[in-house]
């Protein structure tokens, strides 16, 4: 499932239902969790099981309170505490590899939104708007304690394997560098590697690792775009550390041959040629169309940027006209979508019509 449709989905559940993510580790599941947050406007909080004992979650003896009232009280982490008094989407991170006590504790918060008690035994309960979401990683080789499958039953479970498409989409709306975007849709084979494929402690490349190289090579000042055609130093050392040794050298060699590519200002502005737009290869070629579709997302295409995008995709064939308008249909942009309607519609249709008409003869 991707970001747009779980945002879409997930915020329209009722505050109490729960929701389980499950999936590879590092696929995103904790970006998904802050969309969410971001959709409802709520503070996010989160909770990682695997590194919290016990009383990190139910909370430490408030002896002199217990004493005095005759009740058994704990003092609650503020993390819960916080939940309770106002809306906030939390989130119980790697729930299969907490401890038992913690998982226990958990699903306490899941199943009954309540924790604990306060002086006079009344549990206490998380606010009436408050979000739970839990989040397990597949596979064997993280399973601390295997979930009751009784449990899924209180859940709306969403299992995340999300293609490279997805990511790329994700990237496009969160500032990641095009040229690493770009790497990722020419070698999705180096998005993420299955951690049973290879030797236990290798470091492989995952969504959430090319996220965090990105990040690091921006901080550092070694912005990937910036050093296109260049072999920069300490690029493969940092690279490797985040992907790993295969993906890292790829990506080096990418950066270093790279070219410089075509921009949505380029095409909008009518800088390509008819050559130059027809001999560009079908990645590059969508490449550049998702450029245009994320330029779209918060600009208003102006009667000649429309007619300029028109031209170039008359050299790029049938099948990414198709893709650039139902990536540009997915924005939702309503003059944006005229605009271009206007231009290429009777094309579009023309062109699914024959694509039909080939898989029945």
């Amino acid at each position: 499932m991707d970001i747009k449709t779980f945002k879409n989905l997930a915020a329209k559940l009722p505050p109490q239902m729960a929701i389980l993510m499950r999936g590879p580790t590092g696929v995103g599941k904790s970006h998904m969790g802050k969309a969410l947050s971001a959709e409802l406007g709520l503070p996010f909080i989160d909770v990682r099981g695997s590194t919290m004992d016990e009383s990190q979650v139910s909370g430490i003896p408030d002896f002199e309170t217990s004493k005095e009232m005759g009740v058994a009280t704990f003092c609650l982490p503020s993390w819960y505490v916080r939940a309770c008094r106002e809306p906030v989407v939390i989130m119980l991170d790697e729930l299969n590899r907490s401890m038992p006590q913690v998982m226990q504790s958990f699903f306490q918060i899941v199943l009954d939104r309540e924790l604990g008690n306060n002086a006079e035994g009344e549990a206490v309960r998380l606010h009436p708007e408050t979000r739970v979401i839990a989040a397990v990683n597949h596979g064997n080789e993280y399973d601390v304690n295997d979930m009751d499958p009784a449990l899924l039953r209180r859940f709306w479970v969403v299992d995340l394997d999300p293609s490279s498409q997805d990511w790329i989409d994700w990237a496009g709306d969160n500032d990641i560098d095009q040229l690493t975007i770009d790497f990722v849709r020419q070698h999705p084979e180096h998005l993420r590697v299955d951690p049973s494929t290879v030797e236990s402690g290798t470091v492989i490349p995952t969504p959430a690792s090319w996220h965090r190289l990105d990040e690091s090579l921006r901080y550092m000042g070694m912005t990937p775009t910036e050093q296109a055609g260049t072999r920069p130093d300490g690029l493969y050392a940092l690279a490797s550390g985040f992907v790993g040794t295969e993906a890292a050298i790829a990506y080096s060699e990418f950066i270093a041959r790279y070219e410089r590519v075509i921009s949505a200002d380029d095409v909008l502005s009518g800088r390509i040629t008819a050559e130059r737009a027809k001999e560009l290869s079908a990645a590059e070629g969508l490449a550049v169309l998702d450029k245009v579709v994320n330029w779209t997302k918060d600009n208003t295409l102006s009667k000649k940027q429309a007619k300029n995008m028109a031209s170039f995709l008359e050299q790029r064939g049938g099948e990414q006209l198709v893709h650039f308008w139902n990536a540009l249909s997915k924005t939702q942009e309503l003059p944006n979508i005229k605009a271009m309607h206007t231009l290429i519609g009777a094309k579009v249709i023309e062109v699914i019509r024959a694509a039909r008409d080939l898989s029945n003869s």
